[in-house]
Parts: structure tokens; C-alpha cells; sequence
């Protein structure tokens, strides 16, 4: 195939643009932003798990917290009933003994019922204390969320006009170089990635080989309309001066 040496450098430019457009689509997928936005996603949504599952914790505490109160609750009213028939005098004395020995007893359950109750009281002080704590880190990583979003998009729109502002380029430059040698350059591409590259030092500069002496001497002689391959990449070999 032959074509002109113009041709074949603007090969190298549509090659250089491709580069370029396949870096700034990388970026685009390792975007720092966006890798940040999602561990702070995880984050948030472990904070919402967290903070369901201390709520409902919570509302089962409660529910023991309401049958400890009415446990206590009963033993003040029988200890309040047996007080008031004691210091009624209309019992027996043996009824008012069994009275003082059940007012203690009574007395004694109520202590430990108390404590218990205190006990689930301390549980359900720090349970809120978490759910509190878990909300704030909440509303904390969505305002990080909201403020990587927008250095995301911010982001992602600069990337985006780089490469339209190459396609542009890209396309502009494809215009005016015969179609035949865009095609051979789109099919090599297309298979191995590199389309096209310089020969510069002896070293395709596409797989970074050395080409061998004989073929230089090949290359040298040759017109410099003909269209030249790598040995090695196969990528169209731009020889540059």
C-alpha cells in the first residue's frame, strides 16, 4: 500500500489521539471521586444498618423495661395493701407477723426488681446514646456524599470535554487522510490496540522492539509513499526523520 508521507504522519496523530482518548477513559474508571464516593456509600449505608438495628434493639429493651416497671409496680401495691392492714390492727397477731415477715420479703424482691430495672434503664440510655452517635455519622457522610457527587460530576464533565474536544480533533484529521490507510489502521487497531507508530532509532516505538539490520536496509530503500509494517506488532511503522 502507498501513501503519502503527510498521510502517514497524520496516522500517528489519529494514533496519539486513540491514546489519549483510551487514558482519559481510564481515568474515568478509577476516577478517585467516584472510588471515594463509593467507600463512602458502604460507609453510610453500614451507619444506617447499624442505627435500624440499635432502633429496634432499642424497642425491645423497652418492651422489658415496660415488664420490669409493672413488676415493680405489683410488689409496691402488695406492699402498700399489707402495709395498710398492718397499720389497720384488725389482724391477728399471728396475721400481723405473717404481715411484717411478707412486708420484708416484699421489700427485698422490690430491691432486686429495682435494680433490674435500673439495669435496663442504663441499656436503654446507651442504646440511644449509639443511635444518636450513628445518626450524626449519618448526616455526616451524606454531606461528604452530596460534596463527592458534585467533585464527581465536576470531574467527570472535564474528562468528558477532553475527549470530545479529541474526538473533534480525531475526526478532523480522519478527513484528510485516504480512506484506504484509515481503514488498515482501524483493522490493526482494532485486533491488537496499536494501529500505528513511529520508527524512530531503529525501535518500533509501537511494541518497543529493535527492528533487525536487515530490514532497515529494506525499509531505508524503499519509496517513502510505501506503507510500512512491523515485523513484530504489526502496527503500521511511521518512519519519522
Amino acid at each position: 500500500m502507498k501513501a503519502s508521507p503527510q498521510d502517514q504522519r497524520s496516522i500517528l496523530d489519529i494514533q496519539g489521539f486513540d491514546f489519549a482518548t483510551g487514558t482519559l477513559a481510564n481515568k474515568i474508571k478509577t476516577l478517585p471521586e467516584a472510588i471515594e464516593l463509593s467507600a463512602t456509600i458502604i460507609k453510610s449505608n453500614n451507619a444506617r444498618d447499624l442505627r435500624i438495628a440499635a432502633q429496634t434493639e432499642l424497642s425491645d429493651v423497652k418492651r422489658e423495661l415496660l415488664r420490669a416497671e409493672a413488676d415493680v409496680e405489683q410488689i409496691v401495691t402488695r406492699i402498700t395493701r399489707d402495709e395498710a392492714r398492718l397499720s389497720g390492727g384488725s389482724a391477728s397477731p399471728k396475721e400481723l407477723e405473717q404481715l411484717q415477715h411478707e412486708i420484708v420479703s416484699l421489700n427485698a424482691r422490690r430491691s432486686e426488681l429495682e435494680e433490674v430495672e435500673l439495669e435496663i434503664m442504663m441499656r436503654v440510655e446507651a442504646i440511644n446514646t449509639r443511635i444518636s452517635d450513628l445518626e450524626n455519622e449519618e448526616k455526616t457522610l451524606a454531606a461528604e456524599i452530596s460534596d463527592l457527587e458534585i467533585r464527581k460530576e465536576n470531574a467527570l464533565a472535564a474528562l468528558n470535554n477532553e475527549i470530545e474536544s479529541i474526538a473533534k480533533k480525531r475526526s478532523e484529521t480522519i478527513d484528510s487522510v485516504e480512506k484506504a490507510l484509515v481503514d488498515l489502521y482501524e483493522k490493526i487497531r482494532s485486533s491488537d490496540g496499536t494501529g500505528a507508530a513511529s520508527l524512530v532509532g531503529g525501535q518500533c516505538k509501537g511494541c518497543n522492539l529493535p527492528v533487525n539490520t536487515v530490514e532497515l536496509g529494506r525499509i531505508a530503500a524503499l519509496a517513502e509513499d510505501e506503507v510500512v509494517r512491523c515485523e513484530e506488532c504489526r502496527c503500521i511503522l511511521v518512519r519519522v526523520k
